[in-house]
């Protein structure tokens, strides 16, 4: 790992004296970035970061009861949780973690000690699909055994489309954490691992499904695999967060006015392997360990967090 950061660190030009002395006998010195180079690039980077961190630090935080998808339901947000917004949330996914802008989100989770750019922090994702009723009819008799070799299979050709077209392949490796739907609430969670190239860490995609009267939020975890059993001792928690108000809750369809759905319980499941929330863990995965902490290095955004944590305590 020190010898690969050790190369991105002569990718990006950073120079840093170390790796020049290292290098001197295998490059000519005049391809060195010089010393009053190197200090504007890093005050560029200073000042990118602060402009970042001012942003972050300008975000609403909110807890409590707070009410999304126009009024259907809530997120009940306790004090060892925080939660963006729509714009907010959008900032962090797009500006900060640079995916491509698509269908927006309603907001994020976030543990309270934790910001996105936290090494070891992760974050949900909130949305809500307004597809119809879907029907829990078949939860009882799914093979999830099944339905997984399935899921591998399309994965696998998804897969080659996806190499024809020069990006990485991706695997799916099986079950984090197998299916569960809770009849009573009507809530349904399951994780697969995903190994997206030759990526060291594989990528945990992390689902809840709250099913609705009209439609189901959905709740995806960006995280990665070594995070599973700190997800897994939050996930009663985070479930119990989402849920629909009176009138929209899933016992409040009426068939007479209300559309189903085309799907059911296992097609919610099977969805597409390359869901968003999987491209993002990916992501966030490659940020963490090879882009944004080599070129501002982690101590010294560590070091500007902190103080401004003590600054706003």
């Amino acid at each position: 790992m020190k010898h690969f950061l050790f190369c991105l660190f002569i990718s990006f030009g950073l120079g840093f004296n170390v790796a020049a002395q290292a290098s001197q006998q295998e490059a000519d010195s005049t391809d060195l970035p010089t010393q009053s180079e190197n200090d504007s690039a890093m005050s560029e980077q200073e000042a990118m970061w602060l402009a970042i961190l001012e942003q972050w630090n300008s975000m609403e935080k909110q807890t409590g009861e707070i009410t999304i998808a126009d009024g259907a339901a809530n997120i009940s947000v306790p004090d060892n949780y925080f939660f963006l917004g729509a714009q907010d949330a959008n900032t962090v996914l797009v500006d900060f973690w640079g995916n491509p802008p698509g269908s927006p989100v309603l907001g994020m989770l976030f543990p309270a000690d934790t910001t996105p750019f936290d090494e070891n922090g992760w974050a949900v994702t909130v949305e809500y699909e307004q597809d119809g009723y879907v029907s829990d009819e078949d939860a009882d008799s799914i093979d999830y055994s099944e339905l997984l070799s399935e899921m591998q299979s399309s994965t696998r050709e998804e897969s080659k489309e996806r190499i024809a077209q020069g990006y990485e392949p991706i695997e799916l490796v099986g079950w984090a954490k197998a299916p569960y739907y809770d009849q009573a609430s009507h809530k349904l969670h399951w994780a697969k691992e995903l190994k997206f190239g030759e990526m060291e860490e594989n990528t945990l995609n992390y689902n809840i499904r709250v099913l609705g009267r009209k439609g189901v939020l959905v709740l995806n975890f960006i995280a990665g695999m070594s995070q599973l059993d700190e997800i897994n001792s939050q996930l009663e928690q985070v479930v119990a967060m989402a849920n629909f108000n009176q009138g929209s809750k899933y016992a409040d369809f009426d068939p007479s006015v209300d559309e189903m759905a085309a799907y059911g319980v296992g097609a919610l499941v099977a969805g597409k392997v390359l869901a968003k929330t999987g491209f993002l863990a990916a992501l966030l995965l490659f940020l963490k360990k090879f882009g944004i902490y080599i070129l501002i290095g982690l101590a010294w955004l560590s070091k500007k967090l902190f103080f401004n944590k003590k600054e706003a305590s």
